[in-house]
């Protein structure tokens, strides 16, 4: 079983979802938390399922869910955050769940952040979309297509899904050295968002609060392998990371 549960009411049409779940580099999470500060989103719903870990993040003293929803109403953004890693079980799931809540709520379009693992990292932001309208709106915007490559878990069902239902949908990458979780790889992400979306969001504080970020998703993700046996195990039961 898997739900997202709403807190209250939201009209979402038109809106632009989000998805930064945790990968190569962590750049989804670091982004998404640090637009999620600057942009003063507010939280409007949890991700809920019995596979899920039986953990709660707490902040400021806060217990929560540890995959919500936050709602920006000005730039018309819903973004998703998981504070653990998607089990290889719940991915086709979880996805097909978005997609449900993308098209009853009335969402434009879907953009996910994903790390793409590279010895060299680069500061160039790379873009697969479902759509080659997509494609030549970011390439203009200064994004590069991927032109061959593989993308995993719940950004590749969200694209090839969204797809079929004629919902466009990005996937926004940037090059990571999978051992290292630098704050330089959520400000290349943030900045192809800024391109694309039109958004302002100030990066100034981005590196200290990134490693803020990617300290304690380290520390949940350590803690839900703890909490599950089956969390324990080899990476199979873990999500990949997006890449291409």
């Amino acid at each position: 079983m898997i739900e997202i549960v709403l807190h209250e009411k939201a009209d979402l049409k038109g809106y632009t979802l989000i998805e930064g779940f945790p990968g190569a580099g962590l750049v989804g999470p670091m982004a998404s938390s640090y637009m999620i500060e600057k942009l003063g989103m507010k939280s409007i719903g949890h991700i809920e399922s019995d596979m899920f870990p039986p953990i709660a993040a707490v902040h400021d003293g806060v217990p929560m869910h540890t995959a919500r929803l936050y709602v920006d109403q000005k730039d018309k953004l819903v973004v998703v955050l998981s504070e653990f890693t998607i089990p290889q079980r719940v991915i086709y799931q979880l996805a097909a769940e978005l997609l449900s809540f993308v098209r009853k709520s009335g969402i434009e379009r879907i953009v996910s952040i994903g790390g793409m693992p590279s010895q060299k990292p680069s500061d160039t932001a790379y873009v697969i979309a479902s759509n080659p309208n997509m494609t030549k709106d970011a390439a203009k915007n200064g994004l590069k297509p991927v032109k061959e490559g593989v993308i995993a878990g719940v950004s590749a069902l969200l694209i090839t899904g969204a797809k079929e239902f004629n919902i466009p949908t990005l996937d926004l990458l940037v090059e990571v050295n999978p051992l290292i979780m630098d704050p330089k790889y959520a400000e290349v992400a943030i900045s192809g968002l800024s391109k694309l979306l039109g958004i302002k969001v100030d990066t100034a504080e981005l590196e200290t609060e990134a490693k803020e970020v990617e300290a304690r998703v380290s520390e949940m993700l350590k803690k839900a392998k703890e909490s599950h046996e089956h969390y324990s195990k080899t990476g199979e039961e873990t999500g990949p990371p997006s890449y291409a």
